[in-house]
């Protein structure tokens, strides 16, 4: 498979629809639109590093994936409910997730426990 369909394959790991599904159901806090404003963060990140491309610096890489996670920041902040235990685990996951498509090791960072774990504070 090559960089740019792994990276796509991702989006199979989005928990988001999910999460829409359990809204509707009356068991979750995510409306469509806390969906689709998450998603499209995370979409944000995998079109960037597609265009960066597989052979880009790793730096490049990184700095890609720490103003997305800045930008969950922003949104833990604007609405603390949206990001708790199960929401951090996942994204957590995910994130490794596309950094391993990514060509990184995710257990480089955040002292062992991931990407996200360099910058997130949720």
């Amino acid at each position: 498979m090559n960089y740019s369909k792994k990276i796509q394959h991702c989006r199979s790991y989005y928990p988001f629809k999910y999460w829409s599904e359990d809204y509707q159901d009356g068991i979750g806090k995510y409306s469509d639109t806390h969906c689709f404003n998450v998603q499209s963060i995370f979409d944000g990140l995998l079109k960037s590093l597609i265009s960066l491309g597989e052979a880009a610096p790793e730096l490049s890489k990184v700095e890609l994936f720490q103003s997305t996670v800045q930008r969950l920041n922003i949104v833990r902040k604007n609405y603390p409910e949206l990001i708790e235990t199960m929401e951090r685990e996942e994204f957590c996951d995910l994130f490794d997730k596309i950094a391993l498509a990514a060509g990184l090791r995710p257990e480089n960072y955040g002292g062992g426990d991931g990407i996200a774990s360099e910058w997130r504070e949720w």
